[in-house]
């Protein structure tokens, strides 16, 4: 693992602790998970009954990172959290974890109708994880929010961004058709750019 991982990982790590010790009020526990390098203990806190959310996230996290496939249930249930930050922790763990579950769990957040309000992060997750997933689920869900009015336009956006990353020439169309949306005009242009000649 390369140092400027570690040091990404560690960041993200710090922020999470930061974060959880103000929402547990200082207990001793917030600290001891964070530190402590026993996965089995971890793994505890996911099944243990009345453990506060906290906890749960905290452990998610860091066996997430380790690669360790029990957070994942826990990790795809955060990354649909209405908190957003609990959301980018859990898109972090998930990108690191290597589950093949993954892309599927993420694009099926993606496209969810029910839920496009919290759809951000697994659109990007979807984008960092370039899976086979990843193109069909931006391209469907950018479709759907091409509708005039609709309120979900950082989704869009993200969903052009992440369209113009991976590059692949099936976002063709539907980049287009974002064109002339007064708030994805500019980023569609450019993804527009980085798709490859037909």
């Amino acid at each position: 693992m390369s140092g400027d991982t570690l040091s990404v990982m560690n960041e993200e790590l710090c922020s999470l602790v930061d974060r959880l010790a103000h929402e547990a009020g200082g207990s001793a526990a917030c600290g001891r998970l964070a530190a402590t390098e026993d996965a089995e203990e971890l793994a505890r806190v996911l099944v243990e009954p009345q453990r506060p959310l906290w906890a749960r996230e905290m452990a998610a996290f860091r066996l997430g990172c380790a690669g360790d496939r029990r957070a994942f249930e826990p990790l795809v249930l955060l990354l649909n959290h209405r908190d957003p930050e609990r959301c980018v922790s859990a898109a972090h763990a998930l990108a690191r974890l290597g589950d093949p579950r993954t892309p599927r769990a993420a694009a099926a957040l993606a496209t969810n109708t029910l839920r496009t309000a919290y759809a951000l992060h697994p659109v990007r997750l979807l984008t960092a994880l370039r899976a086979p997933e990843s193109v069909p689920a931006l391209v469907g869900t950018l479709h759907r929010l091409l509708v005039p009015g609709d309120p979900h336009w950082r989704v869009a956006l993200a969903c052009v961004e992440g369209l113009g990353e991976l590059g692949d020439g099936r976002a063709r169309q539907v980049l287009t058709a974002a064109l002339p949306h007064p708030r994805l005009g500019g980023a569609a242009a450019e993804a527009l750019r980085r798709l490859p000649e037909d």
